[in-house]
């Protein structure tokens, strides 16, 4: 493949990322800094939150039901639990059995995270039960990133929290694309996005939500004929291509409409409907309320 292909084909994975993060709110919290000696472990409960621990000095063990076996975790480390399913941190991979050792010092920053608006995101959907990001195999943004971190979590001074969850976001947001770079199996729509074809036709369906988009048009796209595109995308992504385009319209709406300078017929325009009363008909079949409720929810949040 040349080179102005891969660049091409690396900008449409980064734009399909990039709209989907962008189109749903997030919280990413820190909400502790620990720090354990000797032998020790910690239950950790399953929550209706995301939950990550980033490894910031000592080495730990992870395991539970997301897991086939423990998982040794060293300095620099990242493991998310999108799901926040339940786990367990410990000194030895079998908290029964005390190590031969005695174990150094473990320090670690634990947060939340979760998506606040929308309720069908298609990045977290698709992200496994559980996953890590190694700091040696990670890009060096990765790692400055990871240090920034944990020097602001020693900083005492005024705001400290405030940055340190700017930072945990972005964290996160780098840890899904080190995931979807990385990742041996990935599903739904990272799936989709490593495959060249597939890539191109979301990103073209993400920059321009508003297109009279077809089967046959996005097929053209993606270098296929109809019925191949049809077929790969509905078993990659699990949604046919014009369920997946209603999707992500709905997605945009909701966004769009959380600008107040933008009314309902504006925003009706701008993904392409001919008439406020056929968006407004497409929107509450979609999303269960109408876009003035959706509006009015927005605000609330």
């Amino acid at each position: 493949m040349d080179l102005p292909r891969t660049a091409a084909l690396e900008d449409a994975r980064d734009a399909v990322l990039e709209t989907v993060l962008g189109a749903y709110r997030m919280r990413v919290e820190i909400t502790a800094d620990v720090k354990y000696c000797g032998t020790w472990f910690d239950r950790e409960p399953a929550t209706r939150f995301g939950q990550f621990h980033l490894m910031t000095e000592g080495e730990c063990w992870v395991s539970g039901e997301a897991l086939e076996c423990a998982l040794h975790l060293r300095r620099g480390d990242l493991i998310v639990f999108p799901g926040g399913v339940r786990h367990l941190l410990s000194s030895s991979p079998d908290p029964h059995q005390p190590p031969e050792e005695e174990p150094g010092d473990t320090t670690m920053l634990c947060g939340e995270l979760e998506f606040v608006s929308g309720n069908n995101n298609p990045i977290f959907n698709a992200l496994p039960a559980c996953f890590v990001v190694r700091s040696e195999q990670s890009s060096e943004a990765f790692r400055q990133l990871a240090q920034m971190l944990t020097a602001t979590s020693r900083d005492r001074r005024w705001g400290r929290q405030m940055v340190q969850n700017k930072l945990a976001d972005s964290l996160f947001t780098m840890a899904v694309c080190e995931y979807v770079r990385s990742a041996e199996r990935p599903r739904g729509l990272l799936a989709a996005m490593t495959d060249a074809r597939l890539s191109l036709a979301l990103s073209a369906m993400h920059a321009q939500p508003g297109e009279d988009w077809t089967i046959q048009s996005l097929a053209q796209v993606a270098g296929m004929s109809r019925t191949a595109f049809a077929e790969l995308f509905t078993a990659t992504v699990g949604a046919p291509p014009m369920q997946y385009m209603s999707q992500w319209r709905a997605t945009e709406a909701r966004r769009l409409l959380g600008n107040r300078r933008l009314s309902v017929a504006a925003v009706a325009e701008m993904l392409g409907y001919r008439s406020e009363a056929a968006f407004r008909r497409f929107f509450k079949r979609l999303e269960g309320i109408g876009p003035g409720k959706a509006r009015s929810r927005n605000a609330d949040e």
